[in-house]
């Protein structure tokens, strides 16, 4: 037996939950309402941040996919890894949080479209493009992850990290920086395009 992919569908928030054919009061949304409202845990900021990037590429019509390879696709392939760190949690801290991102190589990638792992040998980045989304609001009274004024954006073509960090798992904010200069969310799209152009050049020598 073989059993096809479900491609993703997008959802309005108002489809109904149901028995059978009755529905029963509430919806989809109110699901969302429930399941999403904590924005400050470190999954749903990782989240955010995917979809802060996927916003200003233009590439949000299709909804996300859990186990894509990389985070973010645009037109023509190239793709972005989406990392990001805050130094408030929603959890009761006695210091900010040391400000780190996963970098580390991987040993395999799944397709969703085939449904099948596939094995990275020697391990390797696979996006073109990396972006660290730094939450950098330091006041738990007024932090707020859906004002993009109190984030930033840091954007690496793979190469970069490849040739200074190359087998390096995580990067602080302080060899980052050297790396890239913090930007903010206006300029997150070209600066993606550029690093993208980078990366091409890279490819062709």
């Amino acid at each position: 037996m073989r059993l096809p992919r479900i491609e993703p569908k997008t959802q309005s928030g108002d489809e109904p939950f149901r028995a059978g054919e009755e529905t029963l009061g509430f919806t989809l949304q109110d699901y969302w309402r429930w399941s999403g409202s904590e924005l400050m845990s470190n999954a749903a900021r990782g989240v955010m941040a995917e979809y802060l990037v996927a916003k200003k590429l233009g590439v949000t019509q299709d909804p996300r996919e859990e186990w894509s390879e990389c985070d973010v696709e645009v037109p023509g392939g190239e793709t972005v890894e989406v990392k990001s760190s805050a130094y408030i949690q929603s959890w009761e801290q006695r210091d900010y949080s040391t400000i780190s991102f996963d970098i580390a190589k991987k040993k395999s990638a799944w397709n969703p479209k085939t449904g099948k792992y596939k094995t990275l040998a020697p391990p390797k980045r696979i996006a073109d493009v990396y972006v660290f989304c730094l939450l950098k609001h330091r006041c738990q009274e007024t932090i707020d992850p859906l004002d993009v004024k109190q984030w930033e954006f840091f954007v690496v073509p793979r190469s970069k990290l490849d040739h200074k960090h190359g087998e390096n798992k995580k990067i602080g904010l302080n060899p980052l920086s050297r790396l890239a200069k913090p930007i903010a969310y206006h300029e997150l799209g070209d600066e993606v395009r550029r690093a993208m152009a980078v990366q091409r050049s890279c490819a062709r020598r």
